[in-house]
């Protein structure tokens, strides 16, 4: 390595808090924190939605993934792709009706306060442990780098070094500056890719496409293998991906946050289905980047090329293969990709922390400013959290990108089976969906932990990933609705989900909203007068 690449990497690390703090602003309110004043363009929000969900496991560890097996990972953006769509005209409407800023207040305002805490408390610990993986992965190439200085620095340090870097601007810009930067961090990750394709391309020998294409490296659709063990089988892929992405982006509070913060319900739209296709060129570029790799190293075992972790492969081309100055920019293009998730993740927790758990189980009525202060205060506490969680994936041997994923899918059929259930079983309340929840995670986990399938070797084997959002969901509203069968099926419920007896909702769509209007001093949301009849009950004929 260069010192060039260094003074590349420590200049990036400089830059982006200040530039964050600038493309911000000053925020002003609760509302300009938590969803930016709900005024981003769709544009910067949907490329923000990518850099988060996509981050520092597709820049090392998609590549892993090609270089190991096939393109049959780009199955799954098939089916993330459909999972958009039906978030995008399902879901997204009733989070702008209800002027919402937490995807759980949403399943507050359905079926009450215990659940929505229940949500929250489990989106906490998903995203701990989901994006403690993506922050250690951040660390692997960091690591490499300053090996190569003859600087022995542990895990834990450099991933507090990341984590104080990230949190400057997450304290300071809230949202506004977390999608901005997303922008920024973006284009110079996917940069480093197109770069890594162009080198490797001038570095390999005549016929290389071949030689991969006959390797299988280029297989896309895989309908042979089993579809309960294989996550990269056809069926598996597509419906596994498609119900994982319903939850990603429809009932987890990282991807809904941002989606909350476009100008209105198609903006909103529009950037949640156009990630999706972007999502699916990004993955071929670093499903290339790997089968490059394998051309380039002949297909050796990472083991015997001296690799102590497979996920090193990427990283250790970029450190002695790529040319001084461009090496450093792509090792901060990994920080930028692990960077912005975790600034997400840090504005999503601590909006969940205070709109989900702290005012409504405290049942006081903060002021904005004091909103705001919690806010911020929480940022601070979480990223301290997150370092204790990424120290504890150091000693994984499987790609972390499929460690990510499996831990995110094990909570995520909860989360939208209760989404589910509150939309399609009427007669469900808040302790018919409370038992179906902790139902569904027990299931998932003894399902994980006791139930084997034959596998492609004929050894035992657990069932694939992409299959647990699936399984949850139908845990969930199998529970739920027959514990909804103890009690008649109720008359009208309003569009926005609020029972009869819980007061007045806001019947003014965001569009027509005077310019400010948003979540009230609480943080939460809004309500307004409705239609009444004379007995003071909601008119059914009114209801949009």
């Amino acid at each position: 390595m260069h010192t060039l690449d260094l003074i590349v990497i420590v200049g990036y690390l400089v830059l982006m808090p200040v530039l964050g703090v600038l493309l911000a602003g000053r925020q002003k309110s609760a509302e300009d924190y938590f969803v930016g004043g709900r005024n981003l363009p769709w544009w910067a929000v949907c490329f923000s939605v990518v850099a988060t969900e996509t981050s520092t496991l597709t820049v090392i560890s998609v590549p892993t993934v090609a270089y190991l097996g096939s393109f049959t990972y780009l199955q799954l953006a098939i089916g993330y792709l459909i999972g958009r769509v039906v978030v995008a005209f399902v879901l997204l409407p009733r989070y702008y009706a209800g002027n919402l800023v937490s995807a759980y207040a949403f399943l507050g305002k359905r079926f009450g306060r215990g659940l929505q805490g229940t949500a929250s408390v489990t989106f906490l610990v998903t995203r701990l442990l989901a994006d403690g993986v993506r922050l250690f992965a951040t660390a692997i190439p960091v690591k490499l780098l300053l090996d190569a200085f003859g600087l022995n620095v542990a895990y834990w340090q450099i991933i507090l070094g990341l984590s104080l870097f990230t949190v400057i601007y997450t304290y300071v810009g809230g949202i506004k500056a977390v999608v901005w930067v997303d922008v920024v961090q973006m284009a110079i990750y996917v940069g480093g890719g197109v770069a890594a394709v162009w080198l490797l391309a001038n570095r390999l020998p005549d016929g290389w496409v071949g030689s991969a294409a006959e390797a299988g490296k280029f297989q896309l659709l895989d309908f042979g293998s089993s579809i309960l063990t294989n996550q990269y089988s056809f069926i598996t892929a597509v419906i596994g991906g498609a119900i994982f992405a319903m939850a990603s982006h429809g009932a987890d509070q990282l991807m809904v946050q941002r989606l909350l913060a476009c100008r209105n319900v198609r903006d909103s739209q529009k950037a949640l289905i156009a990630s999706g296709f972007v999502v699916f060129l990004q993955f071929a570029v670093f499903l290339v980047v790997g089968a490059m790799l394998w051309s380039f190293y002949g297909g050796m075992d990472p083991a015997a090329l001296g690799l102590g972790n497979n996920d090193e492969l990427f990283p250790t081309f970029i450190i002695e293969e790529f040319p001084p100055g461009l090496a450093g920019l792509m090792i901060a293009g990994i920080l930028a990709a692990a960077m912005s998730t975790l600034s997400s993740s840090l504005n999503s927790l601590s909006t969940s922390t205070v709109s989900d758990l702290y005012q409504r189980f405290t049942r006081r009525t903060l002021s904005d400013e004091a909103v705001l202060r919690y806010g911020r205060i929480w940022t601070v506490v979480w990223a301290l959290v997150f370092v204790g969680f990424a120290s504890l994936f150091t000693t994984t041997s499987n790609p972390v990108v499929e460690v990510g994923l499996s831990i995110a899918s094990y909570t995520y059929g909860a989360l939208l089976g209760a989404f589910a259930l509150g939309l399609l079983v009427r007669r469900a309340n808040q302790v018919d969906a409370i038992v179906a929840f902790a139902s569904t995670i027990v299931v998932v986990l003894l399902v994980m932990t006791f139930v084997r399938f034959p596998g492609a070797d004929g050894e035992p084997t657990v069932l694939a990933f992409p299959w647990f959002a699936p399984l949850g969901v139908a845990v969930t509203m199998l529970v739920g609705w027959l514990m909804s069968l103890r009690r008649p099926r109720p008359g009208v419920i309003t569009e926005d989900f609020i029972p009869r007896d819980a007061g007045p909702r806001d019947a003014t769509p965001p569009e027509s909203k005077p310019a400010g209007a948003g979540p009230s001093g609480a943080g939460i949301e809004k309500s307004g007068p409705t239609d009444t009849d004379p007995s003071g009950r909601p008119d059914p004929v009114s209801e949009r």
